[in-house]
This record gives structure tokens, C-alpha cells and sequence, in this order.
């Protein structure tokens, strides 16, 4: 019988504080029993990012494998117990560059019974058709390794984790919760809105938030009173029915104070607003005139699915160079998915890290909150009746901490994003 291939990526065992905390330990180390007991011969590839050196500044070189292992015993004593079953195989993804850099890994692998294989891309036989497996950092220019094996010849990527997500770790320990640690699981484009909502949620004094909550929701009213007094401006409607209604009418003195502030407060904004368009447009003059002159740095960031274009094309590249390949699979993005095109599959295998999906607060102009979730998962393929099998299992798991009541008030009624849909068996 043919062997059935294993597919995971990105668990980042590793790194400073809290970032040694490993949420999926029972999980994983059940996935690994599981995979012990089959009958049919196996091979599991752990496609990349197993490991976070870079997260891990406290000890160097081969030694900071020694310092993950202390800490994950457990998992790698399953590690070597399967591995005497099934056939392991790690690649070096970017977060577990030194993989690459030190021969000595290897030997230290062998131990758990893992072989490392430090090429760029793996191919395996299957059926009468190839599986390409690439971790997807080469394709990164932030993380992509311009001299591959050279330690010191680090990409970009390395010490902004170094310092944001490493130093972050170090320091989370000052917060009033251990939040800070969490920011691996967080989008990069969304930092700095995560912050503002932890601080928000978190950190600021509580007599504050309170007091604040209000002039928000005054806020989210003259807004709302500004549009309705635009609707009636231009006919839409014969009144501004926020200022003048019943309610406020059959309040009397209280109702007319209600208005005055509503009134007011407009006033306020559309003071604001006046000076706020032209320093707008003085903005983008200057900021057009500097980017001319190559000396402001342009931000824009490309959506998920435009990033994703980047491994598609990859892909395809691949499967024209290569008509016998019928599965692409890469990981990096943390973005599971499975794109079926012309009888070949590009494959995703995501992430085990806890994963933080902002949800957007019922008032527009409080904080979003970050709902945290998981999406452990794995891809299984395999040969039968002449066809190619891709199997997608999820291990069901809940996350630990719980949204605070203002939080869950403020979020009712809406659910995180779930993530692209798999199904759960694929037939080439």
C-alpha cells in the first residue's frame, strides 16, 4: 500500500515569557497518538515554523532548541514515540531559520526521531502524481532568506519580531492582563487597532471607561443628527426627527437641555470638520511631494486575499513547470484554505496559534474587540482507486480566557469570522 501524507505548519513551539505557554499541548499530543496508530505506512511533514528562535533572545544558537524542549517535554517525548511508527519530517520555515544554519539541528532532531530536511521545497510520490510542500517564506521579501544558511545574514523580518513580538512578550507581565503576549496571534495590518482596543478594554482605569462610555454614545448621536439634519437640508425629510420627536417634546426642560447639547456638540464637530479637510488636503499635497521624492515611506497594505494572490501564482507556476504535481501546499499566512483549479489544489495548512478575529463594536466609535479563536487543523492525502484523497480534519478546541461583560454587551449578537470554508474531503 502507497503511504498517506500528514500536513502541518506554523506551531512556533518557543520564545521569551509567555510565549513558551503552548495553548494546544493536549491536542497536538493527541493528533500524534492518533497518527501512531495507523496501520498504513505514514508520513507526517511539519511544513515550517515548528519552532520561534526568533522569539527566543535569551539563549543562542543550538542551545535555544535544548531551552524549547524543557519546556515541551511532554510533546516531544510523543514526538519520539510516534516517530518510531510514522515517518517525521520538519522543514525550515522563517521563524526556525537556524534551522538551516547549524548542522548540529540535526542531530538533535534525530534524537525524537524527526529528520530535518532543510530544502527550500519537498516533493513526494503520490499515486502517479507529486505533492509539492513549501513553507511560502521565499516568496515574503521581509522574510525570505537572501543568503539561505548564513546566521548571519538575517532578513528583516527577524528583528521586528526580535523586538515587537519577543519585547512585547517580555513585557506583558506589567499589564493588568497578560495580553501582550498575544500579539503573534493578531493580523499585522491590525496592531495598532488591537493595542487601542486592549488599552481601551484593559488597561485604562475603569472610572474612566465609564465615564467615557457616554460622551462615545453622545458622539454616535450627533453624528447621526448631523446626517438627519443633512436629509433635511436637501428635502429627504420634513424634520430632524433626533432633535425634534415626542420623547424630547414630552420632557420638557429636560428635553430642551437634550437638545441643546445635541445642538452644541454638532456645532462642536462641524467646527472640526471645517479645519480637519483643509490640514487634509495640505497632508496629501505634502505627502504627494515627498513620496515624489523618494523620502516618505508609503504604508499601504495589501488585503489578505491580494497577499494570497502571491502563493497562487506560485502554484501555478509550479503545476505549468510540473504537470505531474497536483497539490501546491504552503503554510506562513497562518490563512487556512484549499483552492480547487483545474484538478490540482493549493493548500494552506494555517496555523495552531490561538487566532484574534476583530469584531467590530455595535457603536462605530468604540473599540473593536479581539475574539479569540482556534483553527487546529491538519491535511491528510492519499492515493485511492487511481484518484487523489485530501482529507481536512479540525480538532475542535475553546479558547481559555473570556471576553469581559462590556465586551460581550458591546459585541451581542455578532460572531468572529470562521475563516474560508474546507471541505472536508477533496477528490482529484
Amino acid at each position: 500500500m502507497e503511504r498517506q501524507y500528514y500536513l502541518v505548519s506554523d506551531l512556533h513551539f518557543g520564545g521569551d515569557g509567555g510565549l513558551q505557554m503552548c495553548d494546544y499541548a493536549q491536542e497536538f499530543i493527541g493528533f500524534l497518538r492518533k497518527l501512531a496508530s495507523t496501520t498504513v505506512e505514514s508520513e507526517l511533514i511539519l511544513a515550517g515554523d515548528t519552532f520561534g528562535f526568533w522569539e527566543l533572545t535569551n539563549v543562542q544558537g543550538t542551545a535555544q532548541f535544548d531551552e524549547i524542549v524543557k519546556y515541551h517535554a511532554e510533546i516531544f517525548e510523543q514526538l519520539r514515540l510516534t516517530g518510531e511508527r510514522v515517518k517525521i519530517t520538519l522543514m525550515v520555515g522563517n521563524h526556525d531559520y537556524d534551522l538551516a544554519c547549524y548542522p548540529e539541528f540535526a542531530g538533535k532532531l534525530k534524537n525524537y526521531n524527526i529528520v530535518l530536511d532543510t530544502s527550500f521545497a519537498l516533493v513526494r510520490e503520490i499515486g502517479d502524481r507529486k505533492i509539492w510542500v513549501e513553507h511560502g517564506q521565499q516568496l515574503d521579501p521581509y522574510n525570505a532568506a537572501t543568503e539561505y544558511g548564513n546566521i548571519h545574514a538575517l532578513p528583516s523580518g527577524y528583528f521586528i519580531t526580535e523586538t515587537f513580538v519577543s519585547g512585547a512578550s517580555k513585557y506583558s507581565v506589567f499589564g493588568s492582563r497578560d495580553w501582550l503576549k498575544d500579539i503573534r496571534s493578531v493580523d499585522v495590518r491590525q496592531i495598532p487597532d488591537w493595542l487601542i482596543s486592549n488599552y481601551f478594554y484593559h488597561e485604562m482605569n475603569r472610572f474612566l471607561r465609564w465615564l467615557i462610555l457616554p460622551f462615545l454614545f453622545l458622539l454616535t448621536v450627533t453624528a447621526l443628527a448631523l446626517f438627519a439634519q443633512l436629509l433635511k437640508f436637501v428635502g429627504v425629510f420634513d424634520v430632524n426627527i433626533l432633535l425634534e420627536n415626542s420623547l424630547t417634546t414630552a420632557l420638557g426642560l429636560y428635553g430642551d437641555i437634550l437638545r441643546w447639547i445635541i445642538a452644541g456638540s454638532a456645532a462642536v464637530w462641524l467646527f472640526i470638520l471645517a479645519v480637519a479637510i483643509p490640514l487634509y488636503l495640505i497632508y496629501r499635497d505634502i505627502r504627494g511631494k515627498l513620496i515624489r521624492m523618494q523620502n516618505f515611506p508609503s504604508f499601504k497594505s495589501a488585503p489578505t486575499d491580494e497577499a494570497n494572490n502571491i502563493y497562487l501564482n506560485r502554484a501555478r507556476t509550479v503545476f505549468k513547470e510540473n504537470p505531474d504535481v497536483c497539490a501546491y501546499v504552503f503554510g506562513h499566512t497562518h490563512d487556512a484554505f484549499l483552492i480547487k483549479e483545474e484538478g490540482r489544489v493549493i493548500i494552506n495548512t494555517g496555523t495552531w496559534l490561538k487566532i484574534l478575529r476583530r469584531v467590530a463594536a455595535r457603536s462605530g466609535l468604540l473599540p473593536a474587540v479581539y475574539y479569540p479563536t482556534f483553527r487546529l487543523n491538519y491535511f491528510k492525502i492519499y492515493a485511492k482507486d487511481k484518484k487523489i484523497v485530501i482529507k481536512y480534519i479540525q480538532i475542535p478546541k475553546a479558547p481559555a480566557e473570556k471576553l469581559t461583560l462590556l465586551q460581550r454587551f458591546l459585541i451581542f449578537g455578532r460572531k468572529p469570522d470562521a475563516g474560508k470554508h474546507i471541505p472536508t474531503q477533496s477528490v482529484l
